[in-house]
């Protein structure tokens, strides 16, 4: 058998994906949002299209797109260790999931509490009311998104770059089981309020908030039981 080499990316098409992979991680293309075509592409790069085609087909490789035949290119996480653990656990238990974030969250929550700085804690106290502002809106897309966020502010305050890293490469995935369990309508009994974690980390009280989130990952995993997932 004979082994031919295997042929190397242009220099071009190396320059097109890191600037189409910055305008996936800096959020000017959500994940879940349709990215510009193939001619657009083309047009706002100012390269040949075979080029953009090769760039797409190596940031889908990388799990950081995904291309729907009649459909469009879609981002599917925000990174390449996103884009591994959304395909690795998309079909895993969710209550198994939940347990993974019960865990993540108690430890970085308790973290939070000892090593939190006054801005993380305006950062925390913004995104809380935005929380709030969301349920209220009865917008059960948005308070997924604004859970989310109030969820990796309490992450990022623990300042361990590898737990907040961690945390948000898979976060697409915990996002997804959220918005699976929450529905398209909000319901009362689905409200938790996250006032006393934020108390707690807060007042440097680790236990109290390694308890209250951990408590509401927990409980949500207890759903997922009771429900059937």
């Amino acid at each position: 058998m004979i082994l031919r080499p295997v042929p190397r990316r242009s220099a071009l098409a190396d320059e097109v994906i890191a600037r189409l992979r910055t305008q996936i991680t800096s959020g000017a293309w959500p994940v879940g949002s349709r990215i510009p075509t193939e001619p657009e592409l083309v047009e706002q790069l100012g390269v040949a299209r075979n080029t953009v085609r090769e760039a797409l087909r190596a940031l889908a490789h990388n799990g950081l797109l995904d291309i729907r035949q009649g459909s469009g290119t879609y981002v599917l996480a925000t990174s390449e260790l996103a884009g591994v653990m959304h395909r690795r656990f998309a079909e895993a238990d969710p209550r198994h999931i939940a347990e993974l974030r019960a865990a993540l969250e108690a430890s970085a929550a308790a973290l939070a509490a000892t090593r939190r700085t006054e801005s993380d804690v305006k950062h925390l106290d913004a995104a809380l009311d935005r929380r709030e502002r969301a349920w209220a809106s009865g917008d059960a897309e948005a308070f997924v998104e604004a859970d989310a966020t109030l969820h990796l502010a309490v992450v990022a305050a623990s300042h361990n770059a590898v737990i907040t890293e961690l945390y948000a490469d898979l976060g697409e995935v915990i996002r997804g089981f959220l918005q699976a369990d929450l529905g398209e309508e909000l319901r009362p009994e689905q409200y938790v309020d996250h006032t006393r974690l934020v108390d707690a980390i807060r007042a440097g009280n680790a236990a109290t908030a390694a308890a209250e989130a951990g408590g509401h990952a927990f409980s949500w995993s207890l759903g997922w039981t009771v429900s059937g997932g």
